[in-house]
């Protein structure tokens, strides 16, 4: 589901760069798929049995870091993109899903891209953001209050 629908749809005509960040990889399915197709990949998975078993699985070259994505320690402006597939979900409240949408903005260089999807909003979700900092674009079908989160978050930047 996810190789056949849910990577390809939600990346479908985005360039993510060199430099990605994939936040809440989980037992790492989605990670399985992005590796080959960038040259730089860091992953924040919250949950610390599921980073120990994704860092002992994938390659060396992917960076596995076990901490909130609400409050990362990485530096300003470091990825080319950032993205999330099916875990949205998990982030408990609005208040929070606020923090980790600011984070994801922070560590963006210029430019950069945010794309993600979740799988219990209706099956037309899907939220890119390519931001310049100024001006980005978003496109998300729904739900509205995301839309408008989401872009906030990133034109307060």
């Amino acid at each position: 589901m996810v190789e056949t629908y849910i990577l390809p749809w939600t990346l479908e005509g985005l360039n993510l760069g060199s430099d990605v960040l994939e936040v809440g990889p989980g037992p790492g399915v989605s990670t399985d798929l992005l590796r080959p197709r960038v040259p730089h990949l860091t992953c924040v998975e919250a949950d610390r049995g599921f980073a120990e078993k994704l860092r002992r699985r994938v390659d060396p070259s992917v960076r596995v870091m076990c901490e909130d994505a609400t409050a990362m320690s990485l530096p300003d402006q470091s990825f080319d993109a950032a993205v999330c597939f099916t875990m949205l979900h998990h982030v408990p409240s609005a208040e929070m899903q606020d923090r980790l949408l600011r984070e994801v903005a922070r560590v963006l260089r210029p430019g950069g891209v945010f794309a993600g999807t979740d799988s219990l909003y209706p099956r037309s979700f899907r939220c890119c953001i390519v931001s310049t900092r100024w001006s980005p674009l978003i496109r998300v079908p729904s739900p509205r209050d995301w839309k408008l989160r989401v872009l906030a978050m990133f034109m307060s930047m």
